[in-house]
């Protein structure tokens, strides 16, 4: 689609898609309003088959996947023995096979990691990116408001008749997995990653690689409640998010930066965020241009900042706005006191 004429071509991490194609903040206008296809052809997509994929993937990932319906979309985590965030896969089976979309650059570490995983099950893992591509249908979802459109023999609706295959939810539309012949083919007026991220900043929601990094817990960026199944068995990081959920708090917290708007810049993506005293309390992740909000952006920063205080992300002053708690985690407290436990009876021992 970058052939299209006023195709502006994105950057990191977004190479191979477009920014925007030649109004960002139109576009922006036109998201709002509803109606408009964004090329993510970037992204990794990775299928997974073979009657043991559900059930594997619940033993590998945070989400509870052995029961999952078709046409379900579903997010599901891959961390590392400690805990930290590795992978965001947002998937939906269609009965035989398991569609998962990632970040773009992942899949194929994605697959390594998987297929090192298989041992004897009946599965298969292939990563299918250069076959297929995510096309986003960004706009409200509802009963008056379908979109068709019918290739390779394939039929997909967008609005309350959805559900059907390749098809996964977001939260600002739907994302259709297509080959790669049918992208841009979806219709509705186009819009690109300028105008899809400063809808997402603006949402609130994390992007892996952009909003986090290697030491990244999911309580820390608001993942617990969509991609982690808290009542599940054991898979690797687990433990981790049990003690925090149970026993503590995450470490950092993600925040909304309202930023200054008479700068000439945005701070730029990973550079440091402080307090006014100079205190370094954490880095910005993700930035933009919103055409109601101003500059605006995604920060991660020490649990500990107070909630009300003004920070300085990459020298440009912000306002910041709690979406993750401080309190997040720690849902069990412990009260008991050692100096409270009564002694044993005499002749006995507390084991």
């Amino acid at each position: 689609m970058l052939d299209i004429p006023g195709a502006v071509e994105a950057d990191w991490p977004d190479e191979g898609v477009a920014a925007h194609y030649g109004d960002p903040m139109g576009e922006q206008r036109a998201m709002a309003a509803g109606r408009v296809l964004v090329d993510r052809s970037n992204r990794g997509v990775v299928t997974i088959t073979g009657p043991d994929r559900l059930t594997w993937l619940h033993s590998l990932t945070s989400q509870h996947l052995e029961r999952l319906a078709p046409g379900t979309t579903a997010q599901a985590l891959i961390l590392s023995p400690q805990g930290h965030l590795e992978h965001l896969l947002t998937l939906v089976d269609d009965g035989t096979t398991v569609w998962a979309h990632v970040e773009p650059g992942t899949a194929r570490e994605l697959v390594a990691y998987l297929d090192s995983m298989r041992f004897m099950l009946r599965v298969e893992v292939t990563d299918v990116s250069t076959e297929f591509a995510v096309q986003s249908l960004v706009g409200p979802l509802g009963e008056d408001w379908r979109v068709s459109r019918s290739w390779d023999g394939e039929s997909f609706h967008w609005g309350a008749a959805g559900g059907v295959s390749r098809v996964t939810t977001g939260p600002f539309g739907i994302d259709v997995i297509v080959s790669r012949a049918a992208v841009g083919q979806l219709g509705p007026a186009l819009a690109g990653m300028w105008a899809f991220e400063a809808a997402r900043i603006a949402g609130r929601v994390a992007r892996p690689g952009l909003d986090t990094d290697h030491k990244t817990l999911p309580h820390e960026v608001g993942l617990i409640e969509d991609a982690v199944h808290l009542n599940k068995g054991c898979y690797r990081g687990q433990e981790t998010v049990a003690r925090i959920q149970n026993l503590g708090h995450p470490p950092r917290r993600l925040v909304f930066l309202h930023l200054d708007g008479s700068a000439d810049r945005l701070p730029a993506h990973g550079s440091p965020i402080a307090l006014p005293d100079g205190t370094v309390v954490g880095f910005t992740g993700s930035a933009a241009r919103h055409f109601e909000l101003g500059p605006i952006g995604l920060g991660l920063i020490k649990r500990t900042v107070p909630v009300t205080a003004t920070l300085l992300a990459d020298g440009v002053a912000a306002a910041q706005e709690v979406i993750v708690s401080p309190d997040a985690g720690a849902n069990v407290r412990v009260t008991l006191r050692r100096d409270a436990v009564p002694p044993p009876p005499a002749g006995r021992k507390l084991l």
